[in-house]
């Protein structure tokens, strides 16, 4: 009873996590919100895992700017991650990609998180 109690606790404070995740992420509305969106989402090219939102690096700056004139001409978000993507390589976005090997980045830790559902289940069960 104690372990099924313990995980009903960690599975609100995951919810509580989405939740909040949810309701603070950028409205798409907006030129501004759109382009400091996408600053979290793109790798400085001369940092190690910082965003360009975060880092003072010339490049991350050059970046920047690129983001902001491509939002302005009216691109969408998919359009200027795959120009930039194109540019800098599939490293400059901060998330895996969602096609190829990058998709066991995604799967597995899904997996992980039922198999550890199943088997609370199975030993709240058994006691």
């Amino acid at each position: 009873m104690k372990v099924l109690r313990s995980f009903a606790l960690w599975c609100v404070a995951l919810l509580a996590v989405v939740v909040f995740s949810i309701a603070l992420r950028p409205s798409g509305s907006g030129t501004l919100a759109r382009t400091q969106h996408l600053e979290t989402l793109v790798r400085c090219p001369a940092c190690d895992d910082l965003s360009v939102a975060v880092s003072n690096a010339t490049s991350a700056i050059a970046v920047r700017h690129e983001i902001a004139t491509k939002v302005r001409q009216g691109q969408s978000d998919n359009q200027i991650l795959t120009s930039l993507e194109s540019v800098y390589g599939t490293s400059i976005l901060l998330s895996p990609p969602s096609s190829g090997l990058g998709v066991l980045l995604w799967i597995v830790p899904l997996l992980v998180v039922v198999l550890l559902i199943v088997s609370a289940l199975r030993l709240a069960r058994r006691r």
